[in-house]
């Protein structure tokens, strides 16, 4: 077939813009890879002894001793971001998302045969959660210090820094990490009730006793394991018990959890963010559930938290009368520091709702008019397409997605040589020397790994730039559950 002058003039025309603005509908991306990669990176994150069948193959095992200092065993778990802390706060967060993701979307990852890998990524962060909660009123929640490991560069396989272990109890409460520690067992007891109902019953005591000891021994977290306040300090604890109370109900059907949200005095308002430190836009999504399901009346409070949870989705929409903030290429922009973990939280949100909103037959009212399920995914696809290159840049914010993504990412693990490759110890200070200066690619690809642009849609692939460069836990375990809703 011949085309005609003009029609090849239009196509070469729409092929000039995409090459020239990256524009998304003219890209197309594999989500399924995306998703594959996505569970391949808590694979780099393990701490401990690594199993068989491991897949991230230039790890290995790791602080092999964590917990020796208080005679208990605390190895496993996973580093947070590009550093060697394991950090309880962000990891419950980390481990209740990734179960969320696996719950809401277990047919689509079960489809995409990712399924078992998500359960598997869930389990290494749950197990440790357990070892962690040595008794009712006593739970480990970081091993590190902060001044010591921020010192050094080095890989997490020779470490010589100090594991110190921090723990709360009734004298040194943290009713924000003891609650979502229990909203992180409770959503893994949904997830894996129909794989293995004797551990999702053990992480289901756990999580019903770290909700009474968040309850009753009330305090910051930050306040009692004080060197968490240089890196991931709590604002407050009421959003974590609401949250904490709402999975417990959603695992149990318990009327006191339910009677617990109905029952505080301040459920949060709209708010700006999800993340690691704001649980409140979760806690309304859960709570807008239970009123579209109809296991609560639709007034009342429960009005109050299923129209806070829309008005969030509303401004993400943009049809509030207070719309989320994009940059000129069209990325949501809420915060300059890892400004992709709130775009992460922010897309799984509204994958949810959609998801709700469909199997309710109902479009959300919103002030500056209607969104249908249909909508809000045409607005996580854009969001996502542009994490994975359709930006101003043509760069994939995902590491080892497409030909074009960041060399030189902020984790020690990926910038030094693997100790398989070489064996000899890196120490504290040359670890800074021979790699972290180092102006080349690292030599491991942490597969997987989001990091994020700034305001102007720029990014500067430096490993110096631990604002944008450094990925983290939180941002991947919503996006798995992203993914799969797109793959």
């Amino acid at each position: 077939m011949v085309m005609s002058e003009s029609r090849v003039l239009i196509l070469s025309v729409l092929l000039l813009c995409c090459f020239q603005i990256h524009d998304v509908a003219c890209d197309h991306h594999d989500y399924k890879q995306a998703l594959t990669n996505s569970l391949l990176y808590f694979e780099g994150q393990r701490s401990g002894k690594l199993p068989p069948n491991q897949r991230v193959a230039w790890r290995a095992d790791s602080a092999l001793k964590d917990g020796q200092d208080a005679g208990i065993d605390l190895v496993g778990g996973y580093y947070d971001a590009g550093d060697n802390l394991k950090l309880g706060f962000p990891l419950a967060f980390t481990i209740t998302m990734l179960s969320w993701s696996t719950i809401e979307f277990k047919d689509e990852l079960s489809k995409q045969k990712e399924l078992q890998n998500a359960l598997s990524a869930i389990k290494w962060g749950t197990d440790y959660l357990i070892k962690a909660h040595t008794s009712p009123d006593v739970f480990y929640g970081e091993i590190g210090d902060v001044d010591s490991d921020h010192q050094c560069w080095m890989r997490p396989e020779d470490m010589t820094t100090l594991r110190t272990s921090y723990k709360l109890n009734d004298q040194n409460p943290g009713s924000d990490l003891a609650a979502e520690s229990a909203a992180a067992l409770a959503a893994a007891s949904i997830a894996f009730e129909s794989v293995d109902k004797k551990y999702s019953s053990t992480m289901l005591l756990h999580a019903t006793q770290l909700f009474e000891f968040a309850n009753t021994h009330r305090g910051k977290y930050s306040d009692s394991i004080t060197p968490a306040r240089e890196i991931y300090s709590s604002s407050g604890f009421e959003d974590e018990l609401v949250w904490g109370a709402a999975w417990l109900y959603r695992a149990t059907n318990m009327k006191k959890y339910l009677d617990y949200m109905g029952g505080v005095s301040d459920i949060g308002g709209v708010r700006s963010e999800f993340s690691w430190d704001d649980k409140y836009v979760g806690a309304h999504i859960l709570a807008a559930k239970f009123v579209l399901d109809g296991k609560v009346e639709a007034s009342g409070i429960w009005a109050q938290y299923k129209s806070q949870a829309e008005e969030y989705i509303c401004s993400c929409a943009q049809k509030s009368n207070q719309n989320v903030q994009k940059t000129a290429g069209g990325l949501f922009w809420f915060l300059p520091w890892n400004n992709n973990q709130y775009v992460a939280t922010a897309t799984f949100v509204m994958s949810v709702y959609s998801k709700y909103l469909s199997s309710n037959g109902s479009p959300l009212h919103c002030s500056g008019g209607a969104v249908t399920p249909d909508d809000l995914t045409s607005i996580v696809r854009s969001q996502v397409d542009y994490i994975l290159g359709s930006n101003p840049k043509g760069m994939s914010y995902m590491i080892g997605y497409g030909s074009n993504f960041p060399q030189k990412v902020h984790h020690r693990g990926a910038s030094i040589i693997s100790i398989k490759k070489d064996p000899s110890p890196v120490s504290c200070k040359d670890g800074f020397q021979e790699w972290f200066h180092k102006n080349e690619p690292n030599p491991n690809v942490l597969v997987g790994a989001v990091v994020s642009p700034d305001g102007n849609d720029n990014y500067e692939d430096s490993r110096e730039d631990y604002q944008l460069a450094e990925p983290a836990t939180v941002t991947m375990a919503p996006l798995v559950g992203v993914l799969a809703h797109l793959a």
